[in-house]
């Protein structure tokens, strides 16, 4: 293990899991992620920094929407529940699992985390120590994300959205409640690829984390259904994103994520953060 992993593991452990821990690992990680520290200005990742590090990342609304279920339970209220992806049952125990009879093709995932996810295809076997990890999860102790760390562990279990294992994934970052800029990621699980929109499907020149995709995306058929979809939901926050699915006929309602990639996105080129800060927050 070499120094610095070792300054951060020692870190990590001798940092106490409140907000004053918090504080200091999400600095610390910022730091290590952008290679500077971060300050109080409308620039994305600064911008998700502060956000993640005061208490608006524990405002109840924003603790009820991280769960997935009852992320569900917001939108149908606000939207109606055609606007959800169907749930075929919520699993609160390894009992409960090992019981039920999953389909031969569904989407499993922990309601309380971020990035989880066993698609069974044709009926093949589970891994059923994956999920027992996840009971075993919290989130917030990974990321110190506080929104999730009082969250209770279960297991959500869904069909294929459109019947696909992987349907185009739309994510609307919207700053008070108007939909700014849309990451679109294709093939997610066979062949990655993701490019950058505004609100009016311009394709820009940065991506972040991953390498803009040489694919070509065309806009939705029915692309202003979405917008108006993540401009209601996002209405009830000052920053939110609202991850939708869309087959060009309908759209559906993912989850809705507050600090994207916990702040640890790294822009391809640099200079992207500045022209996505100015699309989102003018």
């Amino acid at each position: 293990m070499n120094l610095k992993m070792r300054v951060s593991s020692g870190l990590r452990k001798l940092a106490p899991y409140n907000g004053l821990g918090d504080k200091l690992i999400c600095l610390y990680d910022f730091y290590e992620r952008h290679g500077r520290i971060p300050a109080n200005r409308m620039i994305f990742n600064d911008f998700l920094y502060n956000m993640k590090t005061t208490d608006e990342i524990i405002h109840p609304l924003r603790v009820l929407v991280t769960d997935k279920e009852f992320c569900k339970l917001f939108v149908n209220s606000v939207i109606g529940d055609q606007s959800t992806v169907p749930t075929l049952t919520v699993l609160h125990s390894m009992d409960e699992v090992r019981e039920y009879k999953f389909p031969s093709e569904c989407c499993i995932k922990p309601t309380h985390a971020s990035g989880q996810v066993i698609l069974r295809k044709n009926g093949e076997e589970i891994d059923f120590e994956k999920i027992k990890g996840w009971f075993n999860l919290n989130y917030y102790r990974v990321t110190r994300e506080a929104n999730y760390k009082k969250l209770q562990p279960k297991i959500i279990v869904e069909p294929f959205i459109f019947g696909k294992p992987d349907p185009n994934d739309y994510k609307f970052f919207c700053y008070k409640g108007r939909p700014k800029l849309i990451k679109v990621i294709v093939d997610r699980y066979t062949d990655y690829g993701c490019k950058y929109f505004d609100d009016k499907w311009v394709e820009q020149d940065f991506s972040i984390t991953h390498e803009k995709s040489s694919k070509t995306i065309h806009c939705p058929d029915n692309f202003k259904e979405m917008l108006w979809t993540a401009a209601t939901l996002s209405a009830y926050f000052s920053f939110v994103r609202v991850d939708l699915y869309s087959n060009g006929e309908k759209c559906l309602v993912g989850e809705i994520t507050h600090c994207s990639e916990n702040a640890g996105g790294r822009f391809i080129p640099k200079s992207g953060e500045q022209v996505a800060s100015k699309i989102i927050f003018g």
